[in-house]
């Protein structure tokens, strides 16, 4: 994946990935993050299945050479080296990255709402926590809030995504909540969601609006640029709920995207909320 494709993927996020508002460098550091998510994304999801383990492996293994201080073969792990050079981002999260396409390579369904958090601990989670290593502002607790977020995002993209995910054999929404609302098969891959599958699609927009919630937190403990980035991605969430619930949960019938202008708005109406009337401000 080019520069140029990295920077139209990211453009079709629910969420700003690197908004203008930020300095360069956190900037090309958080482009860094979501080209390499993007790149593994993209070798378990479009490679030939034959091929993708050990497509997998070799991403582990350029990760193995640049935290070793060698030079990495892949341009999505090599754009990564200022960024732990710089920042002090430790392994782990990149690796669960790399874990969560190779569980996708095998684990199709998830039965229960837990069992698909489980998997946003591997798919989304680990992306929340570079982020604060990139802003330097890493704590327990804070990574805690962050992967409220992070799975909240998740949620609402495996929601808007659902006809995208099937063509690939996969299906993100619980099984138990198909069977709970009568979703069949068919619901699935059917020219426009069925009210069935549009109640079961409302209530992961439903949960993961929760989740937005208890992780909003985070931002009362950040300021400055971590704050307005952290901002923008809960904006984003809204956005994408908001944009959901207009949609009438019609996530097959056409692309349920909230606009750029309703993120916007969104993110301007988030950072006033955590900061209030300044009770709520930091010290």
């Amino acid at each position: 994946m080019s520069a140029a494709d990295v920077r139209d993927a990211a453009h079709r996020e629910n969420f700003p990935v690197a908004s203008r508002l930020l300095p360069r460098a956190y900037r090309r550091d958080l482009m860094a993050v979501y080209g390499f998510a993007r790149y593994v994304d993209d070798v378990g999801d479009e490679g030939d299945p034959a091929e993708r383990p050990a497509l997998l492996d070799e991403v582990e293994a350029d990760l193995g050479r640049l935290y070793s201080g060698g030079s990495p073969r892949l341009p999505a792990v090599r754009a990564l080296g200022p960024l732990v050079a710089g920042r002090g981002v430790p392994r782990t999260p990149f690796l669960h990255l790399v874990e969560a396409n190779r569980r996708d390579q095998t684990v199709r369904r998830y039965d229960t709402f837990a069992q698909l958090l489980g998997y946003c601990e591997l798919s989304a989670n680990p992306v929340g926590r570079i982020v604060l290593h990139v802003f330097g502002v890493a704590t327990p607790e804070r990574a805690r809030l962050s992967d409220r977020i992070c799975s909240a995002l998740q949620v609402i993209e495996h929601c808007q995504d659902v006809g995208e995910d099937h063509a690939r054999g996969r299906v993100y929404l619980p099984g138990e909540d198909l069977r709970r609302f009568g979703c069949r098969e068919a619901d699935l891959d059917a020219p426009r969601t069925s009210p069935r599958l549009r109640r079961a699609v409302a209530l992961q927009a439903r949960r993961a609006a929760t989740l937005l919630d208890e992780g909003m937190p985070l931002l009362e403990t950040l300021s400055g640029f971590a704050r307005t980035a952290v901002a923008g991605y809960v904006a984003g969430g809204r956005a994408a709920l908001a944009a959901l619930e207009r949609g009438r949960h019609d996530v097959l019938g056409g692309a349920v995207r909230a606009r750029r202008r309703a993120v916007l708005s969104e993110w301007v109406r988030v950072l006033k909320e955590v900061n209030g009337d300044g009770s709520r401000r930091d010290s």
